[in-house]
């Protein structure tokens, strides 16, 4: 009886309810002898068990298991997740799954305290319920071959995974590791590298793999491994562009596999069961290699059709008959060992015919002799045909036929035979080299242009060691086999890692031993001898083997007949779960399928690419072809494991504890020297696949996110490199503006400027921090879906503008204190923004809200105090988006002060982008009446050339003239705007008692200023705090109609010149249309009739004003046709009274520019003339 476990749930009063009453809350893996939980029941329960079970359904804070209820299975879900933050997540079993838990009532009392929580984080109860329920997908078709025989409208009931680790994961993995190459090439290879370096072949892959399975044990055993093998091991580990790249690599390595396996099938049919069944027969020797290559493509593609219907129709079939091709397989390695142990005692008759030291072909002639004499006359054999012209003593024969012997070898001389000295040593040779036997003794034989036309045994291709190594890895590939299946493991976790490493041990031990025998008991022409061509057209392995040869072929052949169908089986479906995971946009087509789920599209693609490797139509040169698609496979699996384990992920938790992180970066190094010794330029070109492969996951790839080691690896280092950077400030040849970007939205949560993204990609070109930040009024917990809208638009918009950086969406009670908290918070520790980059706010003349243009000038304050530069852009709507290409113009800089070299910088930074690429930098700066205009034009054009900057520099000479009576006039203008500002909110009634009063206030104002005149010459200068509050107080006020009205009225008066200086004529009109008053508009009338005296004004204002007035008008005149124009901003009044004028010299100073960039430094140096 096995154990077993009841969860029992505390009652209402406190107590512990009876076990009869929850006997089928039973949640543990049920003993093998019970039935169903009904049965459990009414044993535990007796005649009211039935009863109990309901009450139980009625009072339990948990669902009981519902035997009909579907069986959650881990899939991947491309919906939003339910947080809303738009990237999906796996749906896990475990936690969040609302669906499943919907029917779920909670009217137990003792649990109240959690029961609002209970849709989100269930009972534990629940837990261990669907836990003790929970499959996963397996490999293979276990899941198609339900849906076949599922003929009911009832779904059959998931059976729960049976096999062990033998049946499971050791057999599988010895069926695909074992296979064709062992069959028909390991002999050839042991003859041509030699015993020794043969066992270094073999060791070198065999530990590669070793490597790679430890590494794959500890992340097969850190959680369950659904359906996709490695794909999604590494997927999972490595993110998924290396997922989706080495998965591509692993399919194409699995599809090629089957490309090869089909080749080694066709090989054996035509070359060792029926010869006589080639189409393409060679009538000249020379053309034997190009007839069979023919015959290959022929009799391989009509396989690979036959297997491909097969697969589609029948795929249950192929599985069931998985263990007779192992069978197969086990059979032909025990035929090996009998045959050498059978060597000791009898070796097999193989002779072979030897001209000189030359092996020769023993197929087209039956006697190992030149002549023969029947009935005491001398004739000539077959032999002699083959080299002389007739059959004649006297005919023409060739030299080396001549004056060599014909000698018999044995091909199979055994074990004790100590040929094994002969063969320790390589034989590598070019293409056409005669394989020889060096012991022999040769005369002549110096015509290598005669010799192919010979009989002779030749090597069909070039060998060399790096060859032979991506010939024969192949044959030690397949140790996934049990990961793919873990599905079906009874316990997965700990049968993966021993039957796979079980099998890895086997499989090697009989590689060695089988290079080892074969060069203790073969003759080294015939190890050398691909096809067998000395030995009669036996398969060489063959000739070992005991009883017969056929034991050999025909096990070979069904071998490489179910490894080819395993192949077709498997690669479709890994192909599938690549398409339904979503990575790689344009293979989704290949995720769907027939009804039952079989990937239908999928066997295509794979039956297509199979077929250009039978087009290739050579064993040994589609072999390095997967071999390189496996070892970019196992160089992951072992980056994945040596990451996981340096970063110590928390997750990391394998059950398998006989890894380390050097073990797997010796497996990563040595599958990298493998790839690169088996063909360095197949290495280059699968490199290149997966590099395309993983940029364009990259780049349009859906997003997703799987806790992926590579994303640890980054935080890491992110951890690293931002530790490093507050240990002391950028110098000033590392400083770049990392900008912190404050975008508008407007009502519907859409961005109201995208050309400032623009703007800051084409300042960036990818390079540095960009953070792009927005405020919202209000609070997160009221508006957090607002927030988070806002944030994927501003996301969106982003994604559009090509600008790479990061997202701040920050909510707060005002405006004002959310900008603070951007520019005091944004960014981490060394890794924070050092330019704040904002647009103009054009409006500020039009709007009601006193704030937008306060909350500009309080920014411009925050950022000179936080140390911190300042780019604002006028008219930024008119500035080009990144597809526009700029001609022939200029980038004008106004160098009025020197604020550390921003200035410079920014237009050399614009230059780099391929929209102002175009674009001549041109220099302006200022000089006063005593400067030296023509020194400072040298002076300039050499810190430009230390500097190395490539611009025109122009001086421009600005003089002290008069204030003009304009200058008063805008001032004038300005003042009374500021005035009527402050009284926008009054009422009327407040608004006609304030009119008078100002009347008096003002021409008191104007006394006091003619008084003060007399006793200093500057009172605006030496005027102490409280006298320029006073004067601020006294200056004109109107309100909006008051000053609409009035400059109509005074339109005769003025003359033309008051037309030209009129600040507001088109926005009065809307200001008059706004708001009529038509009460106001006589006392106002009055008061704006009485021209008011200049002497009057605030004289630091109108100094001002004279400034951005002829500032202006020099900027205009040589700036109005570029492209751009970059200008120091002055900074703010220390006087926060005078906050409205401030944004009236900016507007004056920058009237009829089209593209602006107000530039204000953060009091440091950035540009630098040393290198």
């Amino acid at each position: 009886m096995g154990e077993r476990f009841v969860v029992v749930p505390v009652d209402g009063g406190g107590g512990v309810a009876g076990e009869r009453e929850h006997s089928d809350a039973v949640v543990a893996d049920p003993a093998p002898d019970t039935g169903s939980s009904s049965s459990s029941s009414s044993s535990a329960g007796g005649v009211d068990g039935t009863v109990g079970a309901e009450e139980a359904r009625e009072d339990s804070v948990f669902e009981p298991q519902d035997p009909n209820a579907v069986v959650p299975i881990l899939e991947y879900n491309r919906e939003p997740n339910k947080y809303g933050d738009g990237v999906p997540k796996e749906n896990s079993p475990f936690i969040n799954n609302i669906d499943n838990d919907k029917g779920n009532s909670y009217d137990g009392t003792n649990m109240a305290l959690f029961e609002e929580e209970m849709d989100s984080n269930p009972m534990v109860s629940s837990l261990l319920n669907k836990l003790a329920n929970y499959t996963n997908l397996t490999q293979g078709a276990q899941e198609h071959e339900e849906a076949d025989d599922d003929e009911g409208p009832k779904k059959k009931a998931v059976k729960s995974p049976q096999m062990g680790t033998f049946m499971g994961v050791y057999l599988p993995c010895l069926q695909n590791i074992l296979g064709v190459i062992l069959f028909l090439r390991l002999t050839w290879i042991v003859g041509t590298s030699g015993i020794l370096e043969s066992l270094a072949i073999v060791g070198l892959c065999c530990s590669c793999t070793m490597l790679t399975a430890i590494s794959m044990s500890a992340i097969a055993t850190n959680g369950v491994v659904p359906a996709g093998g490695s794909y999604y091991m590494i997927s999972r580990s490595l993110g998924p562009e290396f997922g989706g790249a080495v998965g591509l690599c692993f399919y194409l390595g699995t599809t090629f596999a089957g490309s090869m396996y089909i080749l080694g099938t066709i090989e054996i049919l035509l070359t060792y069961i029926v010869p006589k069944a080639a189409i393409f027969v060679a009538e000249k020797k020379e053309d034997e290699v190009e007839a069979l290559l023919n015959n290959m493509r022929v009799y391989g593609t009509c396989c690979l059709a036959l297997m491909a219907v097969v697969v589609f129709v029948g795929v249950k079939y192929v599985n069931k008959l998985a263990l007779v091709f192992l069978a197969c397989v086990i059979l032909s390695i025990l035929a090996i060992y009998a045959g050498v142990i059978k060597t000791v005692f009898e070796p097999p008759d193989f002779p072979v015919c030897m001209l000189g030291n030359r092996t020769l072909k023993n197929r087209n002639f039956d006697k190992c002799l030149k002549t023969e004499v029947i009935d005491n006359v001398t004739v000539t054999t077959k032999l002699w045909k083959l080299f002389c012209d007739g059959p004649e003593l006297n005919a023409t024969c060739n030299d080396y036929f001549l004056y060599n012997n014909v000698t018999v070898v044995q091909g199979i001389p055994g074990l004790t035979s100590g040929v094994i000295s002969e063969n320790m040593w390589s034989e590598y040779g070019p293409l056409g080299m005669l394989v020889e036997n060096k012991k022999l003794s040769s005369l002549g034989g110096n015509e290598p242009a005669q010799d192919i036309y010979m009989p002779y045994v030749v090597n069909d291709i070039t060998t060399f060691f790096t060859l032979l190594v991506g010939i024969y890895f192949p044959s030690v590939t397949g140790i996934m086999a049990g990961s793919n299946r873990s599905g079906d493991l009874r316990d997965a976790q700990k049968s993966i890692p021993i039957g796979t490493i079980l099998a890895i041990v086997t499989t090697s031990i009989i590689y060695i031993s089988c290079v080892v025998l074969f060069g203790a008991c073969i003759e080294g022409v015939v190890l050398r001898d691909k096809f067998g061509d000395s030995v009669k057209g036996n398969l060489v392995i063959g000739t070992l083997s005991w009883p017969s040869p056929w034991v050999i072929v025909i096990g070979s052949f069904f071998s490489c007949c179910g490894a080819g169908l395993q192949s077709l089986t498997g690669a479709p479906r890994l192909l599938q779960a690549i398409a339904r995971d979503g990575i790689v946009p344009f293979l989704q087509v290949f995720g769907h399928g027939k009804a039952n789920g079989e990937p239908t599209w999928a066997l295509l693609l794979t039956a297509g690419i199979c077929e250009i490797g039978i087009l290739i139509a050579s064993l040994d040169s589609v072999a390095p072809i997967l071999s390189m698609f496996f070892l970019m496979c196992y160089l992951f699996v072992n980056l994945a494991c040596a990451v996981q384990t340096l970063l110590r992920t928390p997750n990391w938790r394998p059950r398998f504890k006989y890894y380390h992180w050097a073990l797997s970066f010796l497996g990563m190094s040595l599958c990298l020297a493998l790839m690169f010794i088996s063909s360095w330029y197949y290495a280059i070109v699968a490199m290149a696949i997966a590099g395309c492969i993983y940029k364009y996951i990259e780049y349009r790839g859906a997003e997703k996110e799987w806790g992926d080691g590579i994303r640890g690896l980054s935080l890491n280092a992110a951890r690293y490199a931002l530790i490093r950077l507050e240990e002391a400030p950028p110098h000033t040849k590392n400083w770049r503006p990392q900008l912190l970007v404050l975008l508008n939205l407007d009502s519907d949560q859409g961005v109201k400027h995208p050309r400032l993204l623009s703007l800051t990609t084409q300042l960036k070109a990818g390079k540095g921090l960009t953070i792009v930040g927005n405020v919202l009024e209000g609070t997160y917990l009221t508006k957090e879906a607002e927030a988070k809208r806002a944030e994927q638009n501003i996301k969106s918009a982003m994604s559009a503008e090509r600008t790479k950086g990061f997202c701040h969406v920050v909510m707060s009670s005002n405006l004002r204190d959310g900008v603070s908290h951007l520019i005091q918070s944004a960014g981490l520790g060394g890794m924070k923004h050092n330019t704040v980059l904002m647009a103009w706010p054009g409006t500020w003349k039009q709007s009601n809200d006193r704030q937008s243009w306060k909350n500009f000038i309080e920014t411009v304050r925050e950022t000179t105090a936080a140390h911190q530069a300042l780019l604002v852009a006028k008219n930024v709507d008119s500035f080009p988006t990144n597809q526009e290409r700029l001609g022939e113009g200029t980038i004008d800089v106004w160098w009025v002060v020197h604020d550390g070299g921003m200035l410079m910088l920014l237009p050399f930074l614009l230059r780099q982008h391929k929209v102002w690429r175009k674009c001549k930098m041109r220099i302006f700066t200022v000089a006063q009446m005593d400067d030296n205009s023509i020194q400072m034009k040298k002076d300039l054009q050499m810190f430009l050339y230390h500097l190395r900057l490539n611009a025109e520099v122009e001086v421009v000479e600005m003089h002290d003239n008069d204030i003009s009576a304009f200058t008063y006039e805008k001032t004038l203008m300005m003042e009374q705007r500021s005035q009527m500002l402050k009284q926008m909110h009054l009422s009327r009634t407040e608004r006609e008692r304030e009119i008078q009063s100002i009347t008096d206030e003002s021409r008191n104002s104007i006394r006091r200023k003619n008084q003060g005149a007399a006793q200093s010459t500057n009172p605006s200068q030496q005027s102490s705090p409280m006298e320029d509050t006073q004067e601020d107080e006294a200056q004109l006020i109107h309100d909006r109609n008051t000053a609409s009205h009035a400059t109509i009225n005074d339109k005769a008066d003025t003359g033309p010149e008051r037309v030209h200086m009129t600040w507001t004529k088109d926005k009065l009109f809307t200001e008059r249309n706004r708001n009529r008053e038509c009460n106001a508009n006589v006392a106002v009338r009055d008061l704006f009739n009485m021209k008011p005296e200049w002497e009057s004004l605030n004289q630091s204002n109108v100094r001002r004003m004279h400034t951005a007035v002829k500032l202006n008008e020099v900027v205009v005149n040589k700036s109005q046709g570029a492209h751009l124009v970059l200008l120091n901003m002055p900074g703010p009044p220390r006087n926060r009274g005078g906050d409205e004028n401030y944004m009236e010299f900016l507007e004056v100073l920058l009237e009829g520019l089209n593209r602006v960039l107000l530039v204000r430094g953060g009091g440091r140096e950035v540009i630098t003339i040393y290198s």
